[in-house]
């Protein structure tokens, strides 16, 4: 298996298995290994007091981001450490989109970094995360060619 596709497989398998990012309307638009591009529109129901995107609903679209990218290398990865700046608010409507890009990769950690913006590509979020790399694999099979 190249690994383009452990990385397509490990995405679609968590995505297919996470009813949360499911709820959210998240869509899978770009998956490559340590790299994820998914997109969603925010709804009524994830608006707070203020009419304005809850923080929380922005940061599970990060987060989302984060674990199929941080987990696209095909072994189960967990987050231990993230930090999250909003510079911009968020509306009903707005259409969502997070890049999660792989910074660096080490046997037991990775670093990432998520940017969401909205609409016409306006910085709504900055996510910083550091992931523990388990070892354990979500497949039996893998072997990568490339």
């Amino acid at each position: 298996m190249t690994k383009q596709e452990l990385a397509e497989k490990s995405v679609h398998f968590l995505y297919d298995n996470d009813p949360f990012s499911q709820w959210l309307g998240i869509e899978l638009d770009e998956i490559r290994a340590g790299y994820v591009k998914i997109h969603m529109t925010i709804r009524k129901e994830m608006l707070n007091g203020f009419g304005l995107c809850h923080g929380g609903v922005t940061f599970s679209l990060a987060d989302s981001a984060l674990a199929f990218a941080c987990n696209s290398h095909g072994s189960l990865s967990m987050l231990l450490d993230a930090s999250v700046s909003y510079p911009e608010r968020v509306l009903e409507g707005d259409r969502l989109t997070a890049v999660a890009e792989e910074h660096a990769l080490k046997n037991k950690t990775g670093l990432y970094v998520i940017k969401v913006t909205k609409n016409n590509n306006i910085t709504v979020a900055i996510f910083k995360a550091t992931v523990y790399r388990t070892g354990k694999k979500h497949f039996n099979e893998i072997e990568t060619e490339d």
